[in-house]
């Protein structure tokens, strides 16, 4: 019984994992990698507050039932951040469609959560705040 449950509580945590999958963009980069709560959200290109460069494409997949749309983002970020991102600018999340959900709950089949984001590396505007 006990080997039962860690069989279970395994393959659910394994089910909760979001998948990613990444395209570069443009040349090879060669940035340092920054943490991903350093990572910007951003929801527009115009909401960036400076110059940037598009990195990559990064596209994420987790099963409705056990990912939320901050886990989809917490992921892009830390894929963000691998290659030197220090923004990303979401795309798309599509939540699984309503007969997708019934035929997982009744087949036993997946219903997934898919994301966008683009990775970005921006230069911030210069802080005018500070004094010499």
């Amino acid at each position: 019984m006990r080997r039962r449950i860690v069989r279970v509580l395994g393959l659910a945590v394994v089910a909760a994992c979001v998948r990613t999958s990444t395209v570069e963009l443009g040349a090879p980069h060669h940035y340092p990698p920054v943490p991903p709560e350093r990572v910007q959200v951003f929801l527009e290109e115009s909401d960036v507050p400076g110059p940037f460069e598009k990195i990559a494409l990064i596209s994420a997949e987790g099963p409705h039932g056990f990912t939320s749309e901050k886990d989809m983002v917490d992921k892009a970020r830390k894929e963000a951040g691998k290659r030197g991102a220090n923004g990303i600018i979401v795309q798309d999340i599509t939540e699984p469609s309503a007969g997708a959900k019934v035929a997982a709950a009744v087949f036993g089949t997946s219903a997934s959560r898919h994301g966008t984001v683009v990775a970005i590396r921006f230069t911030p505007p210069a802080d005018t705040t500070r004094t010499p």
